[in-house]
């Protein structure tokens, strides 16, 4: 079982920066892949970046060019940079993750409790 745990969200000025983790806890062999999803109010949840094992990223195009995702290997931890924050990112921002939990390819695939982030002046 792995435990992923949100943290850093609060209250941002437009234009201004944040950073959220997501920490990965528990039976785990190696990372395949992590995400930071979004949901904002009567709004379906949305991916907004994406991180894979070999470091590869994928952006939503309301994000590209202001927010940067990222990894610390040794701590299973993911990080998504938020600079210059709009309005519309305000949304609670969950972590999805996948990992292999043994060497014989067993996976476990799962999502964080979610952190607020409001973008407001």
């Amino acid at each position: 079982q792995v435990q992923l745990v949100e943290s850093g969200g609060g209250l941002v000025q437009p234009g201004g920066s944040l950073r959220l983790s997501c920490a990965a806890s528990g039976s785990i062999f190696s990372m395949n892949y992590m995400e930071w999803y979004r949901q904002a109010p009567e709004k379906q949840r949305e991916m907004v970046a994406a991180i894979t094992s070999d470091g590869s990223t994928n952006y939503a195009d309301s994000v590209k060019g202001r927010f940067t995702i990222s990894r610390d290997n040794a701590k299973n931890t993911v990080y998504l940079q938020m600079n210059s924050p709009k309005p519309e990112d305000t949304a609670v921002y969950y972590c999805n993750g996948e990992f292999r939990t043994d060497e014989y390819g067993s996976t476990w695939n799962g999502w964080g409790q979610g952190t607020q982030v409001t973008v407001s002046s």
